[in-house]
């Protein structure tokens, strides 16, 4: 049996309602870029090296190591976290080190966990 989503008994538009969210609705382009964001999110690999990244910061041949993976992936990966500005790089000598961007990331990764074991 499927489930369909609930709809309006009665069709009745709430003026008031939508005066007072109209005004704070951010532009199509703006929602865009925060589903893209999302996106992000949505690869496993991404996410453990993320929650890696949340612990310490690494350089790619620790985060292949932990994680049981190619250098070659964990690259690939971090290139799209880098992208997305998730993630940011240092370099000490010959090693690249890899963190989280800012608090925002640390934030995200700390409050999904909470929200998940909940």
């Amino acid at each position: 049996m499927r489930e369909h989503a609930e709809c309006c008994e009665e069709l009745r538009v709430h003026p008031e309602i939508l005066e007072r969210v109209k005004p704070d609705m951010p532009d199509e382009e703006c929602l865009y870029d925060l589903a893209e964001l999302f996106k992000v999110f949505g690869d496993t690999t991404r996410i453990r090296i993320l929650y890696v990244l949340f612990e310490s910061e690494m350089c790619v041949c620790d985060i292949a190591e932990l994680l049981s993976m190619s250098q070659s992936a964990i690259s690939h990966q971090l290139r799209v976290l880098k992208q997305a500005r998730l993630v940011r790089n240092r370099r000490e000598g010959k090693t690249i080190y890899y963190f989280l961007a800012d608090e925002h990331v640390r934030t995200i990764i700390g409050q999904g966990m909470e929200h998940i074991q909940e």
